[in-house]
């Protein structure tokens, strides 16, 4: 190339970088009027009555509300708040910065998990802001509420029969329905990459250039959407009931039927090994006849609890499934007096709830289960599309049936989502590779353990924790696991993974 020729070439590129480096410098920030704001922190009891708030300030933790877009893609329209808490990092010199808590759900509350989360992290919490998230439209973020009444949407089966399937149908149609007329401005913006992008302006309101990150179950999920679009804002992550993106769908207990099933076996051989403390049968065998006939019973009629609660076949298995997500022997022992009281229901006797049992009954059958019921859906609703046609689901319930006859009809029964408006986008796919700690049990009945195994093989730079044996959902803080705690500590600590994939024996 002739000398003039090359010296106009190099002319040439240097204006072209030059004006490149000058429009990238000035391109305009889209969600600049939400960035580089001051927090305004404050107290967080709201009330002479506000219980959560007053733990919360007794603890020395500050609340704010973070203004953030409805809808990302139109960042100069509409706002919405999300409420978090924070209880600073007293250990200055080795602090870390935020670390942002999630508790599952999805649409569970946070604000109470810094208060929580400390005390199992020991000495690791003083290098943190532990930082407790309402994510949007949950608890003191801006409310969603469908005026339901029952809360048991979610978790609603089949019935025995496909009469009482056809009153499902009607049941899901009208939920969905109900919320459209609710809160159909807003529904198409309740998600979790919408969450995630909330999660974002709040590291950017913290000052801080990263997050870390400590989510359990769908709070799983929630953090690996998060590191899929914003990648290379994390620092450490440790996901406890790891669900994979390829299993998320509005059905979510589908595909653990077989650890629910296998749960529920485990237990009634403990209930069995107890027959003289709550006379449910002296064998498995025995026990699970006991369950069968209560949910049998619950088909022919609705069990009277009290004078003011009746449980019918669609939400009973509800009541069963939520008491197997422990094998800790308390958490057992708790449904074992459960089911000692349905069984005298199903004999038609008279029987009265503890005040544990009519709360969660409360929650299910009444509208005091309505706006976490219609959090849940709309968020799963708004991820995932659900439109396979109501004889799909039908089908899947009686191919279910006979191996899993408890979490069948109710893992693959029909939800509001057939009947919800196609999601605004598609679901997120992992397609990067993170650096965290994934904690798992083997039988894991809500998140079953080939979810871990899987997000394992995604993330090539993962560790995996694996509790051997355990049938135990949450294990990080709650399943009194020393190996388990002492190892997430550690990371958390001093930010190092593990040099391989380790295991810990079951608590039992």
């Amino acid at each position: 190339m002739p000398t003039s020729r090359l010296i106009k070439t190099f002319a040439a590129c240097a204006v072209v970088a030059a004006f490149t480096a000058t429009t990238t410098a000035i391109a305009p920030d889209p969600l600049a009027r939400f960035h580089g704001r001051h927090v305004d922190w404050h107290a967080c009891a709201l009330g002479a009555d506000d219980e959560l708030g007053q733990k919360l300030d007794a603890a020395g933790a500050d609340c704010a509300d973070i203004t953030v877009p409805l809808d990302y893609a139109k960042p100069g329209g509409r706002t919405i708040t999300v409420a978090i808490s924070r209880l600073k990092a007293t250990d200055t010199a080795h602090r870390v910065g935020p670390l942002l808590l999630n508790g599952g759900g999805p649409a569970g509350p946070g604000l109470h998990m810094p208060m929580t989360t400390s005390k199992v992290m020991g000495k690791a919490a003083d290098r943190y802001d532990l930082i407790g998230m309402d994510p949007r439209f949950v608890g003191r973020s801006t409310p969603l509420d469908c005026g339901w009444n029952l809360g048991s949407a979610p978790l609603r089966s089949a019935g025995a029969d496909r009469t009482a399937y056809l009153h499902e149908v009607a049941v899901a149609r009208d939920l969905a329905r109900r919320c459209e007329h609710a809160h159909g401005d807003v529904l198409r913006y309740v998600t979790t990459r919408n969450t995630a992008r909330d999660m974002d302006v709040i590291r950017d309101a913290l000052g801080a250039d990263t997050l870390s990150y400590l989510g359990y179950s769908y709070g799983s999920y929630l953090g690996e959407v998060y590191t899929q679009l914003f990648p290379g804002r994390t620092d450490r992550m440790v996901l406890d009931g790891v669900m994979s993106p390829e299993r998320y769908s509005p059905a979510l207990l589908r595909g653990a039927e077989a650890t629910n099933e296998a749960a529920l076996h485990a237990w009634a051989s403990w209930a069995a090994s107890r027959h003289g403390t709550y006379g449910l049968g002296a064998t498995r065998g025995q026990v699970l006849a006991t369950v069968q006939h209560i949910l049998d019973a619950a088909a022919h009629q609705p069990l009277r609890i009290g004078k003011t609660y009746l449980l019918d076949e669609h939400v009973l298995p509800a009541v069963f499934i939520g008491g197997l997500g422990s094998d800790l022997d308390g958490r057992r022992a708790d449904l074992a007096d459960t089911v000692r009281l349905l069984a005298r229901a199903a004999d038609r006797d008279p029987v009265e709830p503890s005040q544990v049992f009519a709360a969660q009954l409360d929650f299910l059958l009444t509208g005091a289960g309505s706006a976490p019921a219609s959090q849940m859906t709309a968020i799963i609703c708004g991820d995932v599309a659900e439109r396979h046609g109501t004889g799909s689901y039908w089908h899947a319930v009686q191919a279910s049936r006979e191996r899993f006859p408890l979490a069948g009809p109710l893992a693959n029964n029909i939800t509001p989502c057939e009947f919800w408006d196609q999601p605004a986008e598609t679901p997120t796919v992992l397609h990067n590779d993170v650096p965290a700690l994934l904690v798992t049990a083997t039988g894991d009945p809500r998140t079953p353990y080939a979810g871990a195994e899987a997000v394992r093989e995604q993330w090539p730079s993962s560790r995996l924790l694996t509790v051997d044996g355990a049938r135990q959902h949450g294990l990080y803080g709650e399943y009194g696991n020393t190996c388990v705690d002492e190892h997430v500590n550690a990371y958390l600590r001093t930010g190092r993974l593990p040099t391989h994939d380790l295991n810990c024996e079951a608590s039992h």
